[in-house]
């Protein structure tokens, strides 16, 4: 269920339209600018043998100048029973080596994902078996000198025990390795209750109550919120759904942990996400004016992603974000 017909099921939609159209007036303050805590999730082509050096090179000047820090790199997916085939990534080895050489001081993180029960037929997060089996494919992936593991499951429902569970089993082994656990994660209820409404009516559960997002934030180093395929109609509701986004996971993300909004750099047009909505440059400034005069260093924006932006994104990403 898309977030705005959410809205529009406990508040009239002019009221919703009227308050998020007010989150996104005014000018983002100065400050709101890259505190160098900046990601880009990487498609599947950089590890299965698709990319070679030339991309690479092509990569470390894409990312010059930015405030890019992290690589979430698409080295999954994970078996439905939490095991990670390592003939999925025959050139992961070579990709964390060229990008520590190219790039020192960016970190690769093995990104590792499934679709999740009980909505889809996949990752069983209650099962203990399920939970040591993806327990083992962070080991595995950390064995190739990645320097973190990014879980992206969906969709994980709020109030999830299994989720939780197996994030305390990780993340003894990624602190071990003094690598980073890191985790995509859904939208925070735009208003109290809303999940519950949404998997009550629709089946699915959209969004995490605020409650739930922090007690998911505190078991990891970084989390970052898939803030896009929200069905906002037009760039001005976009851009204050954002903002409201960021103000709701700042106050739910302890100081010491990374929060970072995803970034829309891709096309759709569908129920869920309108291209012409959903835009790079709503994001960023939406984001901005959340984040106001906040000194804040533990704050970025994520671009989703490297095989689908265009000129464009990373240019609206660069102005709105990065330029002084």
């Amino acid at each position: 269920m898309a977030g705005a017909l959410g809205l529009a099921l406990l508040l009239p939609p002019a009221s919703a339209a009227a308050a998020l159209r007010l989150r996104y007036a005014g000018e983002p303050a100065a400050e709101a600018r890259t505190r160098g805590h900046d990601a880009v999730w990487l498609g599947h082509a950089w590890v299965d043998g698709r990319k070679g050096d030339a991309d690479l090179a092509g990569l470390t000047r894409q990312l010059a100048g930015t405030g890019i820090r992290d690589l979430y790199v698409h080295t999954g997916p994970l078996g439905d029973d939490g095991s990670l085939d390592p003939a999925r990534y025959p050139r992961a080895a070579w990709l964390v080596a060229g990008v520590h050489r190219a790039m020192p001081g960016l970190r690769v993180q093995a990104w590792l994902g499934d679709v999740v029960a009980p909505e889809e037929d996949g990752l069983h997060l209650d099962q203990a078996d399920t939970r040591t089996r993806i327990t083992g494919a962070s080991r595995q992936v950390l064995d190739l000198g990645f320097d973190g593991v990014h879980l992206d499951l969906e969709p994980v429902r709020s109030d999830s025990a299994g989720f939780l569970a197996l994030l305390e089993q990780v993340h003894p082994v990624t602190a071990e390795r003094r690598a980073r656990l890191s985790v995509a994660a859904p939208q925070i209820d735009p208003l109290p209750g809303l999940h519950s409404v949404g998997t009550a009516l629709a089946g699915h559960g959209k969004w995490w109550s605020q409650a739930y997002f922090a007690q998911v934030a505190r078991r990891v180093e970084q989390i970052a919120v898939m803030s896009y395929d929200t069905g906002m109609p037009l760039r001005s509701l976009y851009g204050g759904y954002v903002a409201q986004q960021t103000s709701l996971a700042l106050e739910a993300t302890p100081p010491g942990v990374d929060l970072l909004m995803g970034l829309p750099a891709y096309w759709d047009d569908s129920f869920g996400h309108r291209g012409s909505a959903e835009t790079v440059a709503a994001a960023v400034r939406g984001a901005r004016l959340a984040l106001g005069r906040s000194t804040r260093q533990t704050f970025g924006l994520a671009l989703y992603a490297d095989f689908s932006a265009t000129p464009e994104d990373w240019a609206a990403y660069r102005h709105g974000w990065c330029a002084a």
